[in-house]
C-alpha cells in the first residue's frame, strides 16, 4: 500500500512536471529506474517546505535529474508575494545571478581558448593595459594577474566595489569600457595566486575582454555560441534600458515577462526583470559577475552538456579536454578549490552538501540559486530559491545543503 501511494505521487509529480509536454530537455524517469529511492528522494519536500515556513525564502523549483533522466521536478510556494501573490511553477524564470559567471563569462572565455584567441597564461594587462599590479607596503611591485587569475577568483581584485559611486562618475548605463578601467586602477589586495577572494569583478573584466575579442557582447556572444545551438530559449540576458527597466528591444523579456520571478522590492516594486546585482545593473544589465536569467529546464541541458563532456543532442560546444579543465581545481591556484568558473571545493560550495562523492562542482547565486552536478553519480541538483523576495533578508545557504543531502541519500545504486 505504501510503495502504491509512493508510486501514485510519483506520477502526479510528472503529470505537473510536464506540462511544457515535448519540450523536456531529457525523459522522466521513476527513481528506482536509475538507482534513487523514491521514499528517500520525497524527503525534500518536508525540508523546502519549512525553509518556506521560516519565510527564509517565499518559494523554489528543484530539478533532480541522475543518468540522463528526470526523476524529480517540482514547485513549491509563491514565486511573488507582493503586491499580489502569484504560485510558482516548475517552468519560471529566475535571475541566476552569479551562475552567470559559469553558464555565460567562464564558458565564452574557454570557447576563445579552444579557438586560439586567447590563453589562460595571458597577462589581463594585454587586454586591459590600465590593470594594475599589487604593491606591497615598500612599494614593490608583484607579477602580473593573468587570465586564469580572474577565473579563480585569485587575481588580487577586491570583491565589490561601490555601484552608486561609479553611477555618479560614469552615469547610467555605465559603459562597460569604463566599469573596466575603474576596476583596474583599483589597489589589489594581494598578489596574484596568492589568496582566494571571490570577486565579481574579476569576471566583469573576463566579459570586457571576450566583448574586446569577438565585437560581441557577453549577451549575444553566449547567445549565438551556446544558448541558441542547445535550445535553451529561456536563458537570455535582459537588457536595460535608460529608464533602469527592461529594454523595449528585449523580445526575450516581452516573450516571457509573465514566467520571471521578480526579487527584491526596490522603490516601492519589485524589480522584475531588472538584474538584482547593483553593478550589473549599473552596466544596463549585461554583464560577467551577472545578469542571466534562465529556467531549471534549461541549466539542466547545459549540465548534462558538461557531463557528456561538451555535446548535448549532438551539439557539441567544448571539446571533452575544455570541459575537463573547466571542473577540475585549477593546478596553478589548488589552494582556492575553484575550477574555471565553477567552483569544486571551496568555502561557497556547500550546494555539494556532505554525502556526494568528491569531483562535484556548481555554483551558487545571490539571489538564492544553485547548481551541482556530481559526474561520479552521473546527478544534477538545480534548486532555483528566490530568497531576496520581497526583502533582501532570506537565507539558502543550510537549505542547500539540506536538498544536497537528502539527494545524495537517495542513491542506492552508486
Amino acid at each position: 500500500m505504501i510503495r502504491r501511494m509512493f508510486l501514485l505521487g510519483w506520477l502526479l509529480l510528472i503529470s505537473l512536471g510536464t506540462s511544457r509536454g515535448m519540450g523536456q530537455p531529457l525523459p522522466f524517469a521513476r527513481p528506482e529506474e536509475v538507482g534513487m529511492s523514491s521514499e528517500r528522494l520525497q524527503r525534500v519536500d518536508v525540508v523546502i517546505q519549512k525553509a518556506i515556513e521560516d519565510e527564509d525564502i517565499p518559494g523554489a523549483v528543484l530539478l533532480v535529474a541522475r543518468k540522463g533522466r528526470i526523476v524529480y521536478r517540482k514547485a513549491y510556494g509563491y514565486a511573488q508575494l507582493v503586491p499580489y501573490k502569484v504560485k510558482m511553477k516548475a517552468d519560471m524564470i529566475f535571475d541566476l545571478a552569479s551562475i552567470t559567471k559559469p553558464v555565460a563569462t567562464a564558458a565564452a572565455v574557454m570557447l576563445l581558448v579552444e579557438e586560439g584567441k586567447i590563453r589562460l597564461l595571458d597577462k589581463v594587462k594585454k587586454f586591459v593595459p590600465q590593470f594594475l599590479r599589487y604593491r606591497d607596503k615598500n612599494g614593490r611591485e608583484a607579477p602580473d594577474a593573468r587570465i586564469y587569475h580572474l577565473l579563480t577568483h585569485t587575481s588580487g581584485l577586491p570583491p565589490y566595489t561601490d555601484a552608486e559611486k561609479v553611477r555618479e562618475r560614469f552615469g547610467f548605463p555605465c559603459p562597460i569600457d569604463s566599469l573596466v578601467q575603474y576596476i583596474a586602477l583599483l589597489p589589489k589586495t594581494n598578489p596574484p595566486g596568492e589568496k582566494f577572494h571571490y570577486s565579481c569583478l574579476g569576471f566583469i573584466t573576463l566579459a570586457k575582454i571576450v566583448k574586446d575579442l569577438t565585437g560581441k557582447n557577453i549577451h549575444h556572444f553566449t547567445q549565438e555560441r551556446i544558448f541558441r545551438p542547445l535550445q535553451m530559449e529561456h536563458t537570455a540576458y535582459i537588457p536595460l534600458g535608460k529608464d533602469g527597466k527592461p529594454s523595449d528591444e528585449s523580445d526575450f523579456y516581452k516573450k516571457y515577462r509573465d514566467r520571471i520571478v521578480p526579487t527584491e522590492v526596490v522603490d516601492g516594486k519589485p524589480l522584475h526583470g531588472v538584474v538584482h546585482d547593483p553593478l550589473a545593473r549599473t552596466i544596463g544589465g549585461i554583464s560577467g559577475n551577472a545578469g542571466l536569467f534562465s529556467c531549471a529546464d534549461d541549466l539542466l541541458i547545459f549540465a548534462q552538456m558538461i557531463l557528456n563532456g561538451g555535446e548535448f543532442r549532438g551539439i557539441r560546444v567544448f571539446s571533452p579536454l575544455a570541459v575537463k579543465r573547466m571542473t577540475t581545481v585549477y593546478e596553478k591556484v589548488k589552494e582556492s578549490g575553484r575550477g574555471l568558473g565553477w567552483d569544486l571545493a571551496s568555502a561557497y560550495s556547500s550546494n555539494g552538501g556532505d554525502l556526494f562523492p568528491s569531483g562535484g562542482f556548481g555554483h551558487t547565486g545571490y539571489t538564492g540559486t544553485s547548481i551541482w552536478i556530481n559526474p561520479r553519480t552521473q546527478t544534477v541538483v538545480i534548486l532555483l530559491a528566490n530568497r531576496v523576495h520581497p526583502k533582501d533578508d532570506g537565507t539558502v545557504v543550510p537549505l542547500r545543503s539540506y536538498v544536497a543531502n537528502v539527494v545524495a541519500s537517495s542513491i542506492l545504486e552508486p
